[in-house]
C-alpha cells in the first residue's frame, strides 16, 4: 500500500505560511510601534518649545517694565537679549536645551538684580509679569517631565528586544534625555536686607 505523500505536504507549507504571517505582523507591530514612540518624543518636544516660546515671548514686556527702575544694571539687558538670539538660531534639540539654560540663568540673575529695588517690586505690572513667567516656568518643568518620560519609553523600546533588532535596521537610534545644565541644581542668592 503506497502512502500518500501530499498531506504532510500541504500541512507543512500551512505551517509554514502562518509562521511566516505570525513573524510579519510581530516585524509590523514593532517597527510601527518604534515609529509612534519615536513621533510621541517629537511631538513632546514641541510642547516644551511652545513652553520656552511662552517665556520669551513674556520676557520683552518683562525687561520693558524693569528697565527704568535698572538703568544701572543695562549688562542683564543684553545677556537676556543674547540669550534670546541663542534660542532662536538654535537648530538641534541639544542646542536649544543649551539655549533655553543660558535664558533661564539670564532670568534668574534679573530676578535676583530686582530684588534690590522695592518700587518695582510693588509695581502691579512687574508683579503679573513676574507670576505668569512663575507659570510659565512650572508649565516649562511639567513638559520637560512629560518629555524625558517620552523618551524613556521610547529608548526601552528601541534597546530592548524584539525593538532593538528592528531599531539597528531601520536606524532609530537612542534619544538624549533633556538634563539641567551643571549648576543648576544650586540656587541662585537673593538678599531681601538691602
Amino acid at each position: 500500500m503506497e502512502q500518500n505523500t501530499t498531506r504532510p505536504t500541504f500541512k507543512t507549507i500551512y505551517v509554514v505560511i502562518g509562521i511566516v504571517a505570525v513573524l510579519f505582523f510581530w516585524s509590523l507591530s514593532s517597527y510601527n510601534g518604534l515609529v509612534k514612540s519615536n513621533i510621541a518624543v517629537d511631538t513632546q518636544w514641541a510642547q516644551v518649545e511652545n513652553q520656552y516660546q511662552r517665556r520669551l515671548d513674556l520676557i520683552p514686556n518683562l525687561i520693558a517694565t524693569v528697565q527704568g527702575a535698572l538703568k544701572q544694571e543695562q549688562a542683564i539687558f543684553g545677556q537676556i537679549a543674547l540669550a534670546r538670539q541663542g534660542y532662536a538660531g538654535a537648530r538641534t534639540t541639544d542646542e536649544k536645551v543649551a539655549a533655553a539654560n543660558q535664558v533661564e540663568s539670564s532670568l534668574g540673575r534679573l530676578l535676583v538684580i530686582t530684588e534690590n529695588y522695592p518700587v518695582l517690586k510693588s509695581s502691579e505690572q512687574f508683579n503679573g509679569l513676574i507670576a505668569e513667567l512663575s507659570g510659565t516656568e512650572n508649565r516649562v518643568a511639567v513638559e520637560r517631565g512629560r518629555f524625558n518620560e517620552s523618551v524613556s519609553s521610547y529608548n526601552v523600546r528601541a534597546k530592548t528586544f524584539p525593538g532593538n533588532l528592528f531599531a539597528g535596521i531601520f536606524g532609530f537610534k537612542e534619544r538624549p534625555l533633556f538634563k539641567a545644565t551643571t549648576g543648576a541644581e544650586v540656587a541662585p542668592r537673593v538678599d531681601f536686607t538691602k
